[in-house]
């Protein structure tokens, strides 16, 4: 036990130090932080230049089950982070546009998928199983880079970041329902989809109401006179909402998302966006280069390289089209919509569960879920450089 906590306090410290080394060489090369930050993951990682580091036969940063762990607590506080910049009057005022943008974000990357999976020979439940790993967008990495840009408050960021929540949602349902069917089977219950979106869009609806309508009075609760009390009472509960959505099957930041949301409003507003903060000068970087070092590129194979520029291809131009076009509609404006194009680009937790669940189902090969992490990185580690681009572009035409 002792050496397991030994073990996990220096992987927090190697994580930490690395991604904030790599946030000062990236903030003189003036290029996005996070893209430093999980790049260090990958270069101090396991299966990297860690790999050489090693006591008694064992790498000296272990990816275990705690260090997983602290890093989804960092995208917990992320999209913690995020809901304060939007109240829920803004989150409804955009509920057509977000509704639109992330159902097509979710529809279009997984149909076409399903699609080209085929053509390349792969049965059914293995192309379902690829197509669903399209689906969801990683928000933190793009929530991250609008927040280095001071553009959180920007029209294109409250789209990404509504259809995003929406996206996820989806992009769980679809999870939840592929997983379901299984690989044994060719028949599928429409009755049965549809009362799974339902439930899920329901649960997200009701935990929202309730965040929105208790939680403010619990933080503003003239009961709080001890120092740090509001704070660690509003910690607590963004927590405990995370941990209900993960019991009822969505995606534990959708319930940090919703009190963010609650509290965008509330008296405690300033009090609470100035401590959670600096909470996310720790979390963040561990969160981002955490997952910079679960990439694994050992054994690639040009029959993997091919496989995963195809994947790549399709996961970049799906959610182009797939939210892009739908934005321009809302947006009517070309650039901005291209920006929410490219914000829901980068992949994340959803397509590294997929990935998992087919390796260990053995409905998927090593090859093919080596391909699945691939896309995840590579659109991970796009998304920041191209958004960063679009906006020098934008800096450059106001100057010029």
């Amino acid at each position: 036990m002792e050496d397991q906590f030994i073990q996990v306090v220096i992987g927090v410290c190697i994580l930490l130090f690395a991604a904030k080394l790599m946030a000062e060489l990236f903030v003189r090369l003036k290029l996005p932080i996070v893209l430093g930050e999980l790049i260090a993951g990958m270069i101090v990682g396991p299966f990297a230049f860690g790999s050489f580091f090693t006591i008694g036969g064992e790498t000296i940063l272990q990816l275990s089950g705690e260090i997983k762990i602290l890093g989804e607590i960092g995208a917990i506080v992320i999209l913690f982070m995020a809901g304060l910049e939007m109240t829920p009057r803004e989150f409804l005022r955009g509920g057509k546009a977000s509704f639109t943008v992330g159902t097509l974000g979710v529809i279009v990357p997984f149909f076409v998928g399903f699609f080209v999976f085929q053509l390349f020979g792969f049965h059914a439940y293995q192309a379902m199983l690829v197509a669903t790993a399209l689906t969801a967008t990683s928000i933190a990495i793009s929530v991250q880079v609008l927040s280095e840009f001071g553009k959180l408050k920007s029209a294109e960021a409250r789209l990404i970041i509504g259809a995003a929540v929406v996206d996820d949602i989806l992009a769980i349902a679809v999870l939840s329902i592929v997983t379901s069917i299984g690989g044994g089977t060719d028949t599928v219950d429409v009755a049965e989809i549809s009362f799974t979106i339902l439930k899920v869009l329901g649960f997200f609806a009701a935990m929202a109401i309730v965040a929105i309508f208790v939680v403010p009075k619990i933080a503003s609760s003239g009961m709080w006179k001890a120092g740090g009390s509001v704070e660690g009472v509003v910690t607590a509960v963004f927590f405990g909402t995370a941990g209900l959505a993960a019991s009822i099957g969505l995606s534990p930041i959708l319930g940090s998302f919703v009190v963010g949301m609650a509290l965008a409003s509330s008296k405690v507003f300033e009090r609470v966006e100035h401590y959670i903060s600096k909470l996310g000068l720790i979390f963040a970087p561990l969160f981002f280069a955490i997952i910079g070092a679960q990439v694994d590129f050992r054994g690639l194979s040009p029959e993997i390289l091919i496989l995963a520029a195809i994947v790549i291809a399709v996961a970049i131009i799906t959610k182009l089209a797939g939210c892009g076009l739908p934005a321009w509609i809302f947006l009517r404006n070309k650039q901005q919509a291209k920006r929410v194009g490219i914000g829901m680009i980068s992949r994340g937790e959803v397509g590294l569960i997929v990935a998992g669940v087919g390796l260990t189902s053995g409905v998927l090969t090593s090859d093919v879920y080596s391909t699945i992490i691939i896309m995840v990185a590579v659109t991970t580690l796009i998304t920041p450089i191209w958004l960063k681009l679009e906006y020098r572009k934008e800096i450059g035409a106001k100057t010029s």
